[in-house]
């Protein structure tokens, strides 16, 4: 008996690989594939609720202040996250993240760094020219309340700034020597604007504080411009300086 064991031992190998391999494919198998991570549901933040937010650039192109007005007006916040993403011109992706609790604040200003520091040391990071700046509200248990997200486009002098998504440009009447501008959406308005929004709004800012008249270009009925604390109308596309734009039905 003893002299057949090992036949008997690798038939009955032989059974169960053939009985493993017929389950499987059977589709009886007890192994599944690994579920995705879903991201986070960012609910719509209406329009009337949406802060004002701007990129300012310094004087040295280094850095972006970013201005956050009229965070209150999102219900239920609590906190902000923000980051500021960039590639810069090696083809490396940056952040710079952050979180602002928002008990008792109104408006957020932050200076942000194109670069890094260490030990007082900076880096900075050369040929950036296009970034996203995204926020996202929460309330105090941390639920994400809603999201913004928009495209920059960083410029140094130049007689021609486009937004990230080419939907709006502001064509300098004169060439300039220095500077420099972010172009971007700025998600809300300071102030109301009469009538319905059918682009925008778009705002430029710059490292300059000198007027720098020139013309716009915007799909739409009419173009407004928000400068000098009050709406004005655009016409024939030709603005007195820089500043908020929409357009409208």
């Amino acid at each position: 008996m003893k002299k057949y064991t090992p036949f008997i031992l690798l038939a009955l190998g032989v059974v169960l690989v053939v009985g493993v391999f017929a389950y499987t494919n059977s589709g009886g198998s007890s192994v599944t594939e690994p579920t995705p991570i879903a991201d986070e549901v960012a609910p719509e933040i209406p329009f009337d609720q949406r802060p004002f937010v701007s990129l300012t650039p310094r004087t040295d192109g280094h850095w972006l202040k970013l201005t956050v007005m009229g965070v209150n007006k999102v219900t239920g916040a609590a906190s902000v996250d923000y980051v500021l993403e960039y590639t810069t011109e090696a083809g490396l992706n940056q952040g710079v993240p952050g979180t602002v609790k928002l008990s008792g604040i109104t408006t957020i200003d932050r200076d942000l760094l194109l670069g890094s520091e260490s030990s007082g040391k900076f880096r900075y990071d050369e040929g950036v020219s296009k970034g996203m700046i995204t926020l996202k509200f929460r309330d105090d248990k941390g639920k994400l309340l809603g999201k913004l997200a928009t495209d920059f486009h960083f410029q140094g002098p130049d007689t021609e700034l486009t937004s990230g998504d080419g939907m709006f440009t502001y064509k300098l009447d004169k060439a300039i020597k220095k500077g420099y501008f972010v172009t971007m959406m700025t998600f809300g308005v300071q102030e109301g604007v009469k009538g319905t929004i059918n682009k925008g709004p778009y705002g430029v800012f710059s490292s300059e504080t000198t007027k720098l008249p020139g013309k716009v270009t915007l799909e739409g009925s009419s173009i407004m411009r928000w400068g000098e604390s009050k709406w004005n109308e655009v016409k024939n596309g030709v603005s007195p300086d820089l500043g908020i734009f929409v357009s409208l039905q």
